[in-house]
Order: structure tokens, then C-alpha cells, then sequence
């Protein structure tokens, strides 16, 4: 039956591709989840079945980023975006101030939306050079005040750089926005306060965001916090305060347990660094035909951006490259040029068919 279905090469940026295997065993349960009579978005939150799949899903990715007891794992909603707001909600007082290392645009929003609660300082930023790097240094003190916490987004989507080492900010929390890397590589949790990212690139299916909260930031909370934006109300309630989005926290385990599969987090990174190497290839040994955005120390294994000699050739280069099947290859709308997004699910195998297309447009074009 799956050799009928035409599959595209999927290369979006977010929702993107997921594992055939994991919609496989979806399709498979979807009906009639373990004989319940009911699939997975039928169950009652409260049930034993699903109190099974939501503390499996906590379960494995304790299991795969190594995360102690110490820190809270919490499933949420409304994105990354929400976060952009309720971190500073919840600790960021007055006459406090918090420090943005700023990298991109969902940096600059995460940035906005605190300022709307108190005050920032930007440590490091690399908007100066259209953020092509990530900042070779940063600055950790306004003055002489210690900010309430550090916060990073990890990669960046849009301009396809990535932090491969996180800054030491020593005593200061550090928070960090991981919605395009989670599960992509091995991190040290411990060097983080919190963590957060939306599930859509790498954790499943959009709908629940994932928080790794580390119990010392609950007893920073501000009192006037509303209930719903207290990460201590999720605590305590197991992200069960009210109804959470069921089947895609049922995803997110069924992807935690396709990457334990494929070997953990050492192999998945492993195989990540592959498939960004074919692609930035293809752009390195163009002879500038391909340029590409980032400098080579900030490359992002999981977004590549690069631009053509001119608009024309771009939109040729996409028009062709969609009636060959790939899908999502068009670079942000703020920046426009090509991007490719190669998050877990995106094969080598795909990887290798992309760039056998780029060197076969560039010959052609040259």
C-alpha cells in the first residue's frame, strides 16, 4: 500500500517531514488505540491508557537528553511564541533586567515580547553583519548588575546559523529557545535553566511545547503571574492542569522512540553532520554559483541558506526544483533566496537527490 503513496522530498522549514515508520505505527493505532475502541484523540486525558503515553513520551526524552531529576519536563501549548511572553512573565521583576543575545529574528521577538514585561540588555548580537554568525563574544553584565537570566536561541532558522557552543554564563540562568534543534544533537541539560521548543521540527507534529525546567527557577516565580502562565501550576498537575493536546504529545513519544531506535542522540547527530555536509558542498564547490548565507564557524546543521546570482535564476532554480518533487526549498519571506531544512525525519537519501539536482542546475546554468 505505502509503495502507491507519492511521497514528496520534503525539505519544509516547520511543520516538517516526519518518519514513515512513526506514521506507519500511527496509521496502524489511529482506529483503535491497544484495543481501547478509540483512537488516541478519543481518550479521556484522566484515563490510565493515556496516563501511560504521556508519562512514556516524559519517560524517553529523560532517556535521551539525559535529563535529571532535578528538572521538570512539561508539555505545553501555544509555541515558542507563548514563551517569548511568559518567561518574562514569570521572572522578570522590577528593576530587573534580562539579557537577549540576539541572532536572528525569533531572537529580536523573544527579545520584543520582554520588553513589553521589564527591561533587557543585549549581551552579543551579530545583526550588524546580517546575522551571518553566531557572536564571537558576549558581554554577560550591564554595569553591575547580574540580569535575572541569559537567553539564546539556539538555531536559527531563518538565516541557517547555530550556537555549537553555548556560552558559559556561569551562576546566571541561562535560557535557551531550541525549537529547530531539540533532538538533533547531543546537549549538556545541566548548563541550562530552561529549555524550550515548539514541537514541530524535530519532535513531532505541531500542537505541544516542550519545557525542561530546572526546580531552582520555581521558586523565582512572581506571584502575580496568572495561574495558566505559572510554570509551577504545570509542574505540579504533571501538565495535566487542563486538558494538554493529547495526540501530539502521543507523537512527540512515538518520535522519542524512533530516535532511540536509530541509536540516540550520538547517531543522530552523526547522521545530521552527513546530510548538511552533501548540501554545503554542493555550495562550496560551485565556484560562487551558490552563495550561502552563514559564515563556515556558524553553519547550521539543521537550515541551509543560500541565494543565486540573481532573483531570475532563484525562481528558476525553485520552479524546477518543485516539479522534481522537492518541497519547501524557498528561503523565509523576510529574506527571501533557497533554504533547506534538514531536521531528523529528511534522509540521506533524500539529502543525496537534492544535491545531485543542485549540481546538475548548476551545470546547466552556469
Amino acid at each position: 500500500m505505502d509503495k502507491q503513496i507519492n511521497r514528496a522530498l520534503n525539505f519544509n522549514p516547520g511543520p516538517t517531514a516526519l518518519p514513515p515508520e512513526v506514521l506507519r505505527e500511527a496509521r496502524e493505532q489511529f482506529m483503535n488505540y491497544r484495543n481501547t475502541g478509540m483512537s488516541v484523540m478519543e481518550l479521556s486525558h484522566r484515563s490510565a491508557v493515556y496516563e501511560e503515553i504521556h508519562n512514556g513520551a516524559i519517560r524517553r526524552l529523560r532517556e535521551l537528553l539525559g535529563i535529571s531529576d532535578e528538572y521538570k519536563v512539561l508539555f505545553l501549548q501555544g509555541g515558542a511564541s507563548l514563551q517569548f511572553g511568559m518567561i518574562p512573565l514569570n521572572f522578570l521583576g522590577s528593576g530587573q533586567y534580562a539579557n537577549y543575545l540576539l541572532t536572528g529574528s525569533w531572537s529580536e521577538k523573544a527579545q520584543k515580547e520582554a520588553n513589553v514585561v521589564g527591561e533587557t540588555f543585549v549581551g552579543g548580537s551579530s545583526k550588524e553583519n546580517s546575522y551571518r554568525n553566531i557572536p564571537d563574544r558576549v558581554k554577560l553584565f550591564a554595569e553591575d548588575r547580574k540580569p535575572e537570566y541569559v537567553h539564546v536561541t539556539s538555531n536559527n532558522t531563518i538565516y541557517g546559523t547555530q550556537w555549537r557552543k553555548f556560552p558559559d554564563t556561569q551562576d546566571i540562568p541561562l535560557v535557551a529557545d531550541m525549537s529547530s534543534d531539540i533532538l538533533s544533537r547531543k546537549i549538556e541539560v545541566d548548563k541550562f535553566s530552561l529549555i524550550y521548543a515548539g514541537a514541530q521540527k524535530n519532535l513531532g507534529p505541531s500542537g505541544v511545547t516542550l519545557v525542561i525546567l530546572h526546580e531552582k527557577m520555581l521558586t523565582k516565580e512572581k506571584n502575580e503571574t496568572p495561574n495558566i502562565l505559572k510554570y509551577s501550576t504545570h509542574a505540579k498537575k504533571n501538565s495535566l492542569y487542563h486538558t494538554p493536546p493529547t495526540f501530539s504529545i502521543y507523537m512527540l513519544g512515538l518520535m522519542a522512540e524512533w530516535v532511540q531506535r536509530q541509536g540516540g542522540l550520538e547517531a543522530v547527530e552523526k547522521r545530521n553532520e552527513w546530510k548538511a555536509s552533501l548540501i554545503y558542498d554542493a555550495i562550496d564547490e560551485s565556484d560562487g554559483f551558490y552563495a550561502g548565507h552563514a559564515e563556515e564557524n556558524s553553519r547550521s546543521l539543521m537550515n541551509i541558506t543560500f541565494r543565486l546570482k540573481s532573483e531570475a535564476l532563484e525562481r528558476q532554480f525553485l520552479q524546477e526544483a518543485k516539479s522534481y518533487g522537492f518541497v519547501g526549498l524557498n528561503g523565509h519571506r523576510s529574506v527571501g533566496g533557497c533554504r533547506v531544512s534538514l531536521y531528523n525525519a529528511v534522509s540521506p537519501e533524500q539529502c543525496e537527490t537534492l544535491r545531485d539536482f543542485m549540481d546538475e542546475f548548476r551545470r546547466r546554468n552556469q
